[in-house]
């Protein structure tokens, strides 16, 4: 069962949130060849205070 696990700052839309569970499965089926019921997708949001980059957070780069 291919499980892909994606990590996102917050913000985006339950559109893109659709969008991104809907390509990524394509992908894991076609390149696993494995059945789209078998396929799972975790998005996991992660508040612009806990992201890093660059020794800073994503929310103090204005991200």
């Amino acid at each position: 069962m291919p499980f892909a696990q994606i990590f996102l700052m917050e913000g985006r839309s339950e559109e893109q949130m659709r969008a991104v569970i809907e390509k990524v499965s394509d992908a894991l089926v076609e390149a696993t060849g494995s059945p789209r019921e078998n396929v799972r997708v975790w998005i996991q949001e992660v508040p612009k205070t806990q992201w890093g980059i660059a020794g800073k957070t994503a929310k103090d780069l204005g991200r």
